[in-house]
């Protein structure tokens, strides 16, 4: 006649064990090219050991105004690299954006940056166009255009968007990758994300949870 209430016990114990906050952080940091995770407890013991953060930019958003890293700093930003008119994969881009921007609409410390890889092309006129139709809230999204050698510096130096390191690539070689890039307020690459796949977009917007409560 006890051996119900025994479980129900047992139950309750391991529910409660399973609900300990665990002692690791839940997102790594990556301080190199192959995406190496590395755990750290704070962002305090994380600084000797990554020295790698995102770099210096200056651009221009859809609504012209200049964008520089000083846009993003102390706060959380995912990035990704994609050009208007892309015709396959930077539509499911801008729809893993999409749903970002709607999880954390009220959130002022989460931003979204594209940088246009045919920066050419995706004058400012164009990207406020794009914006217009693809529902980007300025201030939240900014769509970035300038310089290409910049542009394509940023993203295979300091974001490492590209599915192969392109330290050896110039901007000669057109750049296009699938990735969606996390970043935390200090500029340290959290999270990198196949922006085509649903799955990896909820991981993404887990993953910001995470990085809003550390």
């Amino acid at each position: 006649m006890r051996r119900p209430a025994f479980r129900f016990s047992l139950v309750l114990l391991l529910g409660l064990l399973g609900c300990r906050p665990s002692a690791e952080p839940e997102v790594p940091y990556y301080g190199t090219p192959d995406f190496t995770p590395q755990w750290f407890a704070n962002s305090e013991e994380a600084a000797p050991q990554i020295a790698h953060t995102v770099g210096a930019f200056r651009l221009n958003n859809q609504a012209g105004a200049v964008v520089t890293e000083q846009a993003v700093r102390g706060k959380i930003h995912v990035a990704n690299f994609m050009f208007t008119r892309c015709p396959a994969t930077c539509p499911k881009l801008t729809d893993a954006f999409n749903q970002v921007q709607t999880a954390f609409a009220d959130q002022p410390d989460v931003l979204l940056l594209s940088f246009s890889v045919m920066p050419w092309a995706d004058s400012v006129a164009q990207l406020r166009q794009y914006a217009q139709t693809h529902d980007v809230k300025p201030g939240k999204w900014h769509l970035l255009t300038g310089p290409k050698a910049s542009i394509y510096n940023l993203a295979r130096r300091s974001y490492f968007a590209e599915e192969t390191p392109g330290f050896t690539k110039d901007s000669s070689q057109f750049l296009h990758t699938e990735h969606l890039v996390l970043v935390d307020r200090s500029g340290r690459l959290r999270g990198l994300y196949k922006g085509t796949q649903a799955l990896e977009t909820e991981r993404l917007v887990a993953d910001i949870r995470a990085l809003l409560e550390e």
